[in-house]
């Protein structure tokens, strides 16, 4: 019996892969890893495809120095700029999303994290979404306290994004302003607070395959169960502007493995998915089974309407995933 076999099978047994089994996973046949990895998806998820779109609520002139971003003062990119948004876009937006079909809408704003008075704005931006959209909300405000996160709750709010971005090892590589522990706390004060977690982070950083278990690993002990896989788009003006890109093949490899470490996750193709030739097609037969849809942060994506017909192709049927 291979490793990748004998793998599937305690998992779909209930097991829980070690990180030692995790790392020998990745060295094992890609097809034969994919196509497991695509079993244990059917037999925890179903059909279900959780599809999100972001806004980009604020933009720019963030305080962090993470070597990966657009948005960071740090770098000279061509990043526009602005303030937070005001309610009445982030409505409308919402608004446009819902009526193509998308369950979940996430307000994404740059910095460290959000002002007490701007928090305060955005609950209102939440509360108005609420009031006259049938969409779920997700925010991405940054490294927020449990007092702060229970506002965006008590607003309508139910899941925050707060990205590990990589291993505990390798962040002091990639950030330096906050820490693998600052990220963790805003996880924990979160779910504290109530809401669900969504957390993942970016491949081609120049981390190691075991930097990519250890993340997945670190995230299946918060108990976060969506779990973007961003590929690095090498934005010029940033340290990382000669990193090499990952191939199909790559991002098919981390997402079959994930869903081994992370059986139940709804493990979602994010940042970077442009990049790929298939669109992403292959990593949604090798364990993966969400997406951020439409455009990104500082860089375009895919249409909903697209995206919709290839999930449908594929099998594949919209639904909310994961707690």
């Amino acid at each position: 019996m291979s490793i990748t076999e004998g793998m599937k099978k305690k998992v779909l047994g209930g097991g829980q892969v070690s990180r030692e089994e995790a790392l020998a996973l990745y060295g094992e046949p890609l097809r034969e890893l994919c196509a497991a990895a695509d079993e244990i998806r059917k037999h925890f998820c179903q059909n279900k495809f959780d599809i999100c779109t972001i806004i980009n609520g604020k933009s720019g002139k963030c305080s962090e120095n993470c070597k990966y971003c657009a948005q960071s003062a740090y770098y000279h990119t061509a990043t526009e700029e602005y303030p937070l948004l005001d309610t009445e876009e982030i409505v409308r937006q919402a608004r446009y999303n819902a009526k193509r079909g998308v369950l979940r809408y996430s307000i994404v704003t740059s910095g460290r994290a959000l002002s007490d008075a701007e928090v305060g704005q955005m609950c209102g931006a939440v509360r108005a979404i609420k009031e006259s959209v049938d969409i779920e909300v997700c925010v991405s405000f940054g490294l927020l306290n449990e007092e702060q996160f229970r506002a965006v709750k008590e607003a309508g709010a139910t899941r925050v994004h707060n990205n590990l971005e990589t291993s505990r090892r390798n962040f002091p590589n990639v950030c330096t302003t906050h820490t693998f522990d600052d990220k963790v706390a805003a996880i924990r004060a979160a779910r504290a607070a109530g809401l669900s977690v969504c957390s993942g982070g970016i491949m081609g950083l120049g981390e190691t395959r075991e930097d990519r278990v250890d993340m997945a690993i670190s995230l299946r002990e918060l108990g976060v169960k969506s779990v973007p896989v961003n590929m690095l788009n090498p934005i010029p003006g940033t340290p990382y502007e000669d990193n090499g890109r990952l191939t199909v093949n790559d991002m098919r490899r981390v997402v079959a493995v994930y869903r081994f470490i992370l059986p139940d996750a709804s493990i979602r193709l994010a940042g970077g998915r442009g990049l790929l030739e298939d669109k992403g097609a292959g990593c949604f037969e090798s364990g993966a089974n969400a997406v951020i849809s439409g455009d990104m942060l500082t860089t375009s994506g895919y249409t909903i309407e697209s995206d919709m017909e290839m999930i449908e192709k594929l099998g594949y049927k919209a639904a909310l995933c994961g707690n």
